[in-house]
């Protein structure tokens, strides 16, 4: 604890949590202190009892923090002195930090996702003893003439007892993310930029409002490039001198956002055109993987460019000029060539 004024060191101690010993502190002090703290999991309680208690709360990036001490010895205190002087000379990394209504609905989004993955889950395993059986039906197995194939199979007991489990158990789910799905299509109809996401095809409720709310303040990112790679996105690199080598994403970013965004973009493409080409011709030269994977990176610039200019689906992919390549010049120059090209004689046709 530093006086921002004179920088004389007030206390220098260890606090702990579990008896009490931290509240009372940070009670004691007069409102308005500014804490600097690491970025770090499970720490809402602690941003919780700064806010009772009236203090500001900076979390900065833990990366950036570390480079500004490069030495060896790292423990507490060094750790301590080193974010405080950070804020003394006013170099303290912040960063964005959601509010924490925003944190409670991307908790609606994450128990909706982890719910619908533990029900696909099931239904691999019954599709698995379906099969065992002899009973081939793909997506038909979930209409009620599949359902009442699987339920009238003779099943040794303890199979039989597995398939009864799952089947109960899917049952459950399916009514826990109908619910689900409502509420958060309910979330994001009442939120005016994720009302805005969904006009483009291919986005729906789930990923129009986790962009929302894992984007924030979408100014924070002065160019898509960058919001491409907090999104992990971007490809990795290892370049040196003339040579130039790209490798896969990075995946230095947001998983659960990155996971809804491929699965946007095989809608997305095949909704759109110009995508589907695209999309066709790498899957082709490379792999599908790599083919959704570029689909989502244009996904994730196309969404960016709508909440930064506040613009739905249909005006934001209408071509415009720049200063480098305006739309005049392009199609005079398309033109020319045109007439340039001498016609093949009938001979070579």
């Amino acid at each position: 604890m530093v006086n921002p004024e004179t920088g004389e060191v007030l206390a220098d101690r260890w606090l702990e949590h579990g008896n009490g010993e931290a509240k009372q502190f940070y009670a004691s002090l007069p409102a308005g202190v500014l804490v600097g703290v690491e970025a770090s999991g499970n720490m809402l309680w602690f941003e919780r009892l700064l806010s009772q208690s009236g203090h500001e709360l900076w979390v900065g990036d833990a990366a950036r923090i570390r480079r500004e001490d490069p030495r060896k010895q790292k423990h507490d205190r060094r750790d301590a002195q080193l974010i405080a002087r950070l804020l003394l000379e006013k170099r303290f990394p912040k960063i964005w930090v959601p509010s924490l209504a925003e944190r409670d609905l991307r908790q609606l989004v994450v128990h909706r996702h982890k719910l619908v993955r533990m029900r696909a889950q099931i239904k691999n395993q019954l599709q698995h003893i379906a099969i065992n059986q002899g009973l081939q039906k793909k997506q038909s197995l979930w209409t009620k003439t599949g359902r009442a194939l699987l339920e009238g199979l003779e099943l040794e007991p303890w199979t039989k007892r597995r398939r009864d489990d799952l089947l109960r158990w899917l049952d459950l789910f399916d009514k826990e993310c109908e619910e689900l799905d409502q509420a958060v299509e309910q979330q994001a109809e009442a939120n005016v930029r994720a009302k805005m996401l969904m006009s483009h095809k291919g986005v729906g409720p789930v990923i129009s409002l986790a962009m929302v709310l894992t984007v924030g303040e979408v100014e924070r990112f002065p160019t898509s490039r960058q919001l491409v790679a907090y999104l992990g996105l971007n490809p990795s690199e290892n370049s040196s001198g003339e040579r130039r080598r790209l490798g896969a994403i990075t995946k230095q970013g947001n998983s659960f956002m990155r996971y809804l965004l491929v699965q946007g973009a095989q809608t997305a493409a095949r909704a759109d055109a110009a995508w589907q080409r695209q999309y066709k011709r790498l899957a082709v030269q490379k792999h599908k993987g790599v083919a959704k994977v570029m689909v989502a990176r244009k996904l994730a610039v196309r969404l960016y460019w709508m909440l930064r200019t506040n613009t739905p689906y249909p005006q934001v992919v209408r071509m415009r000029d720049s200063s480098s390549h305006p739309v005049k010049a392009r199609l005079q120059s398309s033109t020319s060539r045109c007439l340039n090209e001498r016609p093949a004689s009938p001979r070579k046709q």
